[in-house]
């Protein structure tokens, strides 16, 4: 398995898989959000969220609001934060009616509160955040890499562009989100980004790294023939 100078942080809502990624993978925190929560199963934020930060051992831990309310979701911030100092709390960067949330960033910070400012697309939104952290806090700019490739459009010019942006920013790093393969851990660690979150069936598949592709072109019609026996089917 491959060194990487790039933190990985394995992205999900299930406490044994945080475990798995923590034992099996070179991951160094982890971050889960409401969606993930649903796909998990998950019926009590507060026992989930104290479970995670016992599997995670220290390690940076990213919880997000779930109000669209600004005035509520300060105060789901501030009762997350203060679950623990290796928490962030994720705010999205605007609420469903598309309000900045750049104020309550700059007032979150202001008290001390680490954040994860979620669902950046736009470099404009990237520039309008960095200036609410306070100096001295630690933050994290999370940009949907994954969701812009989604549209069919390349995103290493905004992830570079991001990059210069958060590295002169102190009390910031930037996070590759919405990782969609192996792949995407090479690229975002070839411009800086400082950190990727990837989820364990991407996490999985790091022990391809550095297979000779003719042994796993061998591998993979091996595993046609097997499925193919499996199957029972016959053309003649």
């Amino acid at each position: 398995m491959s060194n990487f100078d790039i933190a990985i942080y394995a992205d999900g809502a299930s406490v044994d898989g945080m475990i798995q990624a923590k034992e099996q993978w070179p991951v160094s925190g982890f971050t889960t959000n409401p969606s993930l929560m649903k796909k998990a199963g998950v019926k009590d934020y507060v026992n989930f969220a104290q479970d995670a930060l016992a599997a995670v051992s220290g390690m940076p831990l990213s919880f997000e609001v779930f109000s669209d309310d600004f005035e509520t979701m300060e105060a789901e911030a501030t009762k997350i934060s203060a679950l623990g100092d290796n928490v962030f709390v994720k705010i999205p960067i605007t609420n469903t009616k598309g309000e900045s949330s750049v104020p309550l960033i700059e007032k979150l910070s202001k008290k001390g509160v680490q954040v994860n400012v979620t669902a950046i697309l736009t470099l404009d939104q990237v520039k309008e955040v960095l200036p609410a952290f306070q100096s001295g806090t630690h933050n994290i700019v999370s940009v949907f890499a994954g969701r812009v490739a989604d549209t069919g459009v390349d995103p290493m010019p905004l992830m570079e562009s991001a990059v210069k942006l958060v590295s002169q920013c102190d009390a910031a790093e930037l996070l590759w989100a919405s990782c969609r393969e192996v792949f995407n851990i090479f690229q975002a660690q070839s411009i800086g980004v400082d950190i990727i979150t990837v989820t364990n069936a991407v996490l999985n598949k790091l022990a391809m790294v550095g297979k000779d592709t003719k042994e796993l072109s061998l591998e993979t019609v091996q595993g046609f023939h097997s499925d193919v026996k499996a199957l029972g089917f016959s053309i003649l």
